[in-house]
């Protein structure tokens, strides 16, 4: 075996088209590029989403839909994770802060409490927002609920 006499398999290698270097080649004058138009000049970009002067599908597809910009969204946070959260650390007060701290909700968000679980423990709950059931459910224990 002698390593000069390697080459690669037979089809895997392709010569380049050389563009552009005389009509002798075959590809001189027009460069493949046709004949006048903007695909001919150079400098050409085509913009995203043009179908070849065809009506584009992003503008024959209607508009719907609508974005409230007063919408208010809330991180919501369950009863049965206040449950745990006064079970582990032994707290009675839990408010918007201790929730920041124990990585429940980020700083800015707005804090609704959601019904979901049961609350055994007596604690005095502060957040944005409560439902009805979060509600009953704090206060059926003695609780008490605090919105700011």
């Amino acid at each position: 075996m002698d390593l000069s006499k390697l080459k690669p398999a037979k089809g895997s290698v392709k010569t380049s088209k050389r563009i552009g270097r005389g009509e002798g080649s075959g590809r001189g004058g027009t460069s493949t590029r046709g004949h006048k138009g903007a695909q001919s000049r150079s400098g050409y970009s085509r913009k995203g989403g043009f179908e070849g002067g065809q009506m584009p599908l992003v503008r024959r597809l209607p508009k719907f839909g609508f974005k409230n910009p007063n919408r208010v969204e809330y991180a919501g946070v369950n009863i049965d994770v206040i449950q745990k959260l006064a079970e582990e650390k032994g707290l009675e007060v839990i408010d918007i802060n201790v929730m920041i701290e124990n990585g429940l909700v980020s700083k800015k968000d707005r804090v609704k409490v959601l019904g979901r679980g049961t609350l055994t423990a007596k604690v005095e709950v502060t957040a944005h927002a409560f439902t009805a059931t979060a509600v009953k459910a704090i206060e059926a224990n003695g609780g008490k609920v605090n919105t700011i």
